[in-house]
């Protein structure tokens, strides 16, 4: 781990996905150049496809993040398989770029499947810090005071977001298709969550981010990621020991509100300490390194204390979208932004294995019966968290709804903690990274349409 925690192994794997990346120690010294080229063959690789999938998106006129993730999905384990990663199943010699290497340098089994290791590490931390920078810039693009008008929305929209899908979920894997108590749950829990990452950058893209709807969308994300975290910690502990962590969960309830609310007060001393560090630099990027050490540290203060650490970079842009110079700062962010954050989407879609989709596999059947069920109550479940929303008349309610579709890597690490752990089965496990896959494809053209239909009216 990157900052080891004093607390239960498991509980500090799962409370952030962030902090699950070991350090870069599998292949040796004299294998470290080799480590470079690979990681910077795959850097080559994601930036072709990316810009490739975003550019062919947009002349569909469909979001470029959603080309961003089929490209991933192209160049990943379902279809290339130039960009993998040592899980499942995985080895070096199933990556082209590992075969290209082995080539070149003539490597022996051993060192290549430590280069493979390290390679995937390195990319790995490359699109956590993607995230972190992406989820900066929205909190910068962001506004504070009308995330604060819609506070009471978010939190409405949230709670139904997270109670609706866990309880139909959890209840019809048991009762419909007999699945046990511990696997329904954790099902349950992985419907629950909301990708902001993948939501939030499409709002951008639709000039929607600063719109109420958009508003409540993210806001609502953010609790969600908190929610997240402790229905996690809950099901984690279930499926390790066969009881909850009560004292785990208050104290994740606790330190999430005080964080939360603490970087929403302490905003304005924020914000006169980063003026004055400002003023006082004359030398090149006075305001973007100081913005981006205070947000890095945010998102380490947050994993600290065992949350999200992409929610501490939201807090840290929300809180400098209030300076002076946040239009410039914004400007300053993008360029950083547009290198790290195709990483994550790139990575994110190039994980997921579309193989079990395939009908013709008797084994996938299972799965694929249980995802229509999942698939349904995860658009359902989100899709109804619209009509709650009160107080505001001729919202977009279909709008909100859909933006809280996607599940992206949130989900992801559901499953995968869930096979990791042995709480869940190969059909299951199949069901719930179908689930994510198309949540998370379906969200950014629904979302897109909903939008346009509200502007034709």
């Amino acid at each position: 781990m990157l900052f080891p925690l004093a607390i239960d192994p498991l509980v500090s794997q799962l409370s952030s996905y962030f902090s699950r990346l070991p350090l870069l120690t599998a292949a040796t010294e004299v294998d470290a150049p080799i480590v470079l080229t690979g990681v910077l063959l795959s850097l080559v690789v994601i930036y072709v496809a990316s810009k490739l999938g975003g550019e062919l998106s947009k002349r569909l006129d469909l979001p470029p993040v959603l080309g961003e993730l089929i490209a991933g999905v192209v160049v990943g384990v379902s279809a290339l398989h130039l960009l993998i990663f040592p899980e499942g199943s995985l080895q070096a010699s199933d990556s082209v770029i590992m075969n290209i290497l082995q080539r070149i340098d003539h490597l022996s089994p051993a060192s290549l499947t430590g280069i493979f290791q390290s390679q995937s590490e390195a990319i790995s931390i490359l699109a956590e810090l993607g995230v972190i920078v992406l989820l900066f810039e929205i909190g910068l693009e962001s506004d504070l005071q009308q995330l604060k008008a819609v506070g009471a929305q978010a939190v409405t929209v949230a709670c139904v977001g997270v109670a609706a899908p866990f309880v139909a979920g959890t209840g019809g894997l048991m009762w419909l298709f007999h699945v046990p108590a511990i696997p329904a749950i954790f099902a349950g829990a992985a419907l629950t969550a909301t990708s902001i990452g993948i939501t939030a950058k499409v709002l951008s893209e639709l000039g929607q981010l600063k719109s109420t709807e958009g508003q409540i969308i993210v806001g609502a994300a953010v609790i969600d990621d908190v929610l997240g975290i402790l229905v996690l910690a809950v099901v984690a502990s279930l499926a390790k020991t066969g009881t909850i962590d009560i004292v785990n969960v208050v104290y994740l309830i606790i330190s999430a509100t005080v964080f939360l609310i603490g970087s929403i007060l302490l905003g304005s001393f924020f914000n006169q300490s980063f003026v004055a560090i400002v003023q006082k630099l004359q030398t090149r990027g006075n305001i973007v390194i100081p913005a981006l050490a205070f947000a890095f540290f945010m998102a380490f203060l947050a994993n600290a204390i065992h949350l999200e650490a992409i929610l501490g970079a939201f807090a840290a842009g929300l809180v400098l979208d209030e300076t002076d110079q946040r239009k410039e700062l914004d400007e300053q962010v993008k360029p950083i932004a547009d290198l790290l954050v195709p990483i994550f989407f790139v990575t994110v879609a190039a994980k997921a294995d579309l193989t079990v989709f395939n009908p013709m596999v008797p084994e996938n059947i299972p799965g694929l019966t249980i995802a229509a069920f999942l698939v349904a109550v995860a658009i359902v479940g989100k899709v109804i968290t619209g009509w709650v929303v009160f107080g505001q008349p001729g919202i977009n309610r279909l709008a909100i709804g859909i933006g809280m579709i996607p599940r992206g890597e949130v989900g992801l690490v559901f499953a995968g903690i869930g096979l990791a752990s042995g709480a869940l089965d190969k059909p299951l496990a199949a069901a719930m990274i179908i689930m994510v896959i198309l949540t998370t494809f379906l969200a950014p053209p629904f979302l897109r349409f909903a939008f346009g239909t509200a502007e034709s009216e």
